[in-house]
């Protein structure tokens, strides 16, 4: 937050396309805009192709995740819910632009994320899919509208081909939305069983 404070929302995406064009995954190798999920691509294709608008709503930073959503997921950056710094209207250099500020304005995260897509959507959704207890309460809220509803859970079953987490991680900890899985009836998607492929081909 603090040591991209003071620069424009202009250059921050400018940083985080330059950043995207070369950075790497440690482990992979793959550049990180070709570790997303060929299964959640499909998903995404096939509702857009069956008439539904889709969705990002990421705990992320919603700034970072604009330049490239589209490009990758084919989502616009209008359709991106995430965190959020302030920011504050400039005229610099007799132009107007928007500075990012070093405090937080909105953490879209746990029970923010039902927060976050009203306030930026207006719309309950009638299908959530979440892969940690980050995602329970926007399941939760997605799923109790009337109608029919659809949530589901990507289980991190995968030690091979991604990675294995759940209840004891540190990052993505997957435990209540679990637990509240089958009361629910929402669908678990056991990564390493039912996903043929984990990552699109270059």
């Amino acid at each position: 937050m603090e040591t991209h404070a003071g620069m424009t929302t202009d250059e921050f995406a400018r940083l985080v396309e330059d950043w995207l064009a070369t950075a790497k995954h440690p482990v992979t190798h793959k550049p990180y805009t070709g570790m997303v999920y060929q299964p959640m691509l499909e998903v995404l294709g096939y509702l857009r192709a069956n008439g539904f608008k889709t969705f990002i709503v990421s705990g992320g930073g919603i700034e970072f995740m604009r330049p490239w959503a589209e490009r990758v997921y084919g989502v616009p950056p209008e359709q991106v819910v995430g965190s959020s710094i302030k920011t504050r209207f400039e005229m610099q250099d007799d132009k107007p632009v928007l500075v990012r500020l070093p405090e937080v304005n909105f953490i879209d995260d746990k029970t923010g994320k039902p927060v976050g897509i009203h306030q930026h959507i207006g719309r309950r959704p009638i299908a959530a899919f979440g892969n940690s207890d980050g995602d329970l309460q926007m399941l939760q809220w997605a799923t109790a509208g009337t109608g029919k509803r659809l949530g589901v859970i990507v289980h991190h079953t995968d030690a091979q081909r991604e990675w294995a987490y759940d209840r004891e991680s540190a990052v993505g900890r997957l435990a209540d939305a679990l637990d509240l899985a089958v009361k629910q009836g929402w669908t678990v998607i056991d990564m390493k069983r039912e996903w043929k492929t984990i990552y699109p081909e270059p």
